[in-house]
């Protein structure tokens, strides 16, 4: 039975391998929507492109990573960029109205603080948020990782394919 440990690390690896995969099919269907979420067992890739293409990116996208790209881990899509920008932008914009009085005309005049704030905290969050996918939320050595199978499915609307994955 998998640790707690074991399981956070397995997912690191699968969403370092997700965002390598993402970064070659980009470069092969420019303008295809791309995203995917990573979990112990493996990731979900969602979006229009083949199985034979997805097969082969996830292929070379270990063979790189296991060369040592370790940039093809970060990618700027990812939702921890999101989710830092987002925090960073909102308490900089909170910090920015502390102090103010009930009035609306108090908040009103602070607006522009709020927003130079929140424009800043934006700027300053990319290097964050690559940094936090970096240490935190990827790993791009993946270890003894193995891709077991790649499974086409139709979510809906949207063309998916599950990458199933073990650590041994």
């Amino acid at each position: 039975m998998p640790t707690l440990a074991d399981l956070v690390s397995q997912t690191r690896r699968n969403h370092a391998l997700e965002h390598a995969t993402i970064h070659l099919l980009s470069q092969h269907y420019p303008g295809t929507f791309l995203a995917g979420h990573s979990d112990p067992g493996g990731f979900w890739l969602l979006g229009e492109v083949p199985t034979e293409a997805v097969e082969a990116a996830v292929h070379e996208a270990e063979a790189r990573l296991r060369r040592g790209e370790r940039n093809l881990a970060i990618h700027p899509g990812c939702g921890t960029n999101y989710f830092v920008s987002g925090g960073m932008a909102a308490l900089a914009g909170a910090l920015a109205m502390v102090g103010v009085g009930k009035r609306w005309r108090d908040k009103f005049d602070r607006l522009p603080l709020a927003l130079t704030a929140g424009t800043l905290a934006l700027m300053f969050s990319q290097p964050v948020g690559y940094r936090l996918q970096e240490k935190v939320t990827t790993d791009s050595d993946l270890g003894s990782l193995q891709v077991v199978e790649i499974v086409p499915e139709q979510r809906g609307k949207v063309s998916a394919h599950r990458v199933v994955t073990r650590f041994v």
